[in-house]
């Protein structure tokens, strides 16, 4: 038992230090990332110095959509525990989240249930300048609403009619629109479901409705096919991501974000740090009137 114990312990520990190490090397990368312009990666390539470059060209990509005044959105559909989540992360850590942001919405309250279904996700939409990512969406209607029954019949063939409309609405008003769907083997699911429930770390990422789901994978798989036979337009196309490789993933659908927003190469402006206001007999005030945290360190 201890023995199980403390292997558990050290593979959460584990975990928390390989991202912590990965966004060190990340950084370490940065002023050569810096000198080159968005490519197609090397046959050698190595994941932190990939990641490193994509999210330097996010960063210019910010700078473009901040400065032109463009609206995007992302939606990262998919698969329970198919790392879209890791994703998000890659691509917000490096951004302003002032301009850049994530929208995870929680159940609908008795009133939201009572308006326009879309309404709830309308005031989250991307202002001039922002960029939006939706960790889940709308289509929750068509996925987890439709399995697991929390929609009328009615009210699922109606938000098939109307997706594809709302979504052009959006293309129409200057919005950029692109949807990721995150495919993962039944077996890679299987492993990450396991992982997350040995993990205090990553439990929180595993709901009931995601044990749920896994007795209805046929079901999801099905309702999948049908949002895409109905949604999947000219104008908003779905994009899958083969995610039982996290990192490629990542890698490739960073890769892939950054060509549907055409930008120029910008870098973020230079700034320079100005001398201290001087000392005109300012005093501190006594270390003994306030707070302090305690060392523990």
């Amino acid at each position: 038992m201890k023995n199980k114990k403390a292997a558990a312990s050290a593979e959460n520990s584990g975990e928390v230090i390989a991202d912590a190490k990965e966004t060190n090397a990340v950084e370490q990368y940065w002023h050569s990332a810096e000198q080159t312009k968005l490519r197609n990666p090397p046959k050698n390539y190595k994941y932190i110095e990939e990641i490193a470059h994509l999210q330097f060209e996010l960063i210019k990509l910010q700078e473009w959509v901040r400065l032109q005044g463009l609206k995007v959105v992302v939606i990262f559909e998919g698969r329970d525990a198919a790392g879209k989540g890791g994703v998000i992360k890659r691509i917000t850590e490096s951004l302003n989240p002032r301009i850049c942001r994530v929208a995870a919405l929680s159940s609908p309250t008795e009133r939201e249930r009572g308006q326009w279904y879309f309404q709830r996700y309308v005031s989250h939409l991307p202002a001039r300048g922002e960029i939006v990512l939706f960790d889940r969406s709308w289509y929750n209607r068509a996925g987890v609403e439709r399995v697991m029954g929390f929609c009328t019949e009615e009210e699922y063939e109606e938000f098939l009619r109307a997706a594809p409309v709302f979504e052009e609405m959006l293309v129409r008003s200057g919005i950029f629109v692109i949807k990721y769907w995150f495919s993962v083997g039944d077996d890679e699911q299987e492993r990450r479901f396991q992982e997350r429930m040995r993990s205090p770390i990553k439990r929180w990422k595993l709901s009931t409705m995601d044990i749920e789901s896994r007795k209805h994978w046929v079901e999801y798989s099905q309702a999948k096919d049908i949002m895409f036979a109905r949604t999947d337009t000219p104008l908003t196309p779905w994009y899958v991501v083969n995610a039982d490789d996290k990192k490629k993933a990542r890698l490739n659908c960073i890769a892939h974000l950054l060509q549907q927003v055409p930008y120029t190469d910008l870098k973020p402006v230079e700034l320079e740090l100005p001398e201290r206001q001087p000392d005109t007999g300012y005093k501190r005030p006594k270390i003994s009137t306030q707070n302090f945290v305690p060392k523990v360190y």
